[in-house]
């Protein structure tokens, strides 16, 4: 398996160079950090190059991290290789006053919905997308809920006493 991975890593270094910005290998699974603006190029060739074949888009989703200045949002997709059974991750970072990523539906049918839930959650826009709009918020928010923008308890709450809880 691993002679796999060697491979994978060789071919993406060799098309993108410097613009991977970290390689790991969590759990088992081949994961790498790619600068946004070559997203869909990424994929595209882990889409089309035979020697890498990952033809079936498994996730995407987002994260936030508050603080990772300038690189507030994460797009993960997992990928996966059906003939070889391989799986690897690929994430790309956006700040959040700009969270511009290319949409992946041009290869993916099914990134269309995964797109759009990304965006209804986490606000990250992907420029191309044919119909990009909430799919499971109401349209009236105005805020995108997965976001770590508020805080996990109501402060101003005054029906619980606090000494109760150990703080």
């Amino acid at each position: 398996m691993s002679t796999h991975y060697d491979t994978i890593r060789e071919i993406l270094s060799k098309q993108f160079g410097d613009s991977i910005l970290a390689w790991e290998f969590p759990y088992g699974m081949l994961s790498f950090t790619i600068q946004p603006e070559f997203n869909l190029k990424a994929l595209t060739l882990l889409y089309d190059d035979p020697d890498l074949g990952f033809q079936f888009l498994t996730d995407i989703t987002g994260v936030h991290y508050p603080e990772r200045e300038g690189q507030e949002l994460a797009v993960v997709y997992h990928l996966h290789n059906l003939v070889t059974n391989v799986r690897i991750r690929m994430k790309i970072y956006v700040p959040v006053t700009k969270p511009d990523v290319y949409t992946a539906t041009g290869l993916f049918s099914g990134a269309n919905w995964m797109e759009r839930e990304t965006y209804d959650f986490f606000g990250i826009n992907f420029i191309g997308h044919p119909d990009l709009r909430r799919v499971l918020n109401v349209d009236e928010m105005d805020y995108f809920p997965l976001r770590k923008e508020f805080p996990l308890e109501d402060q101003t709450r005054i029906d619980k006493d606090d000494e109760m809880f150990g703080r």
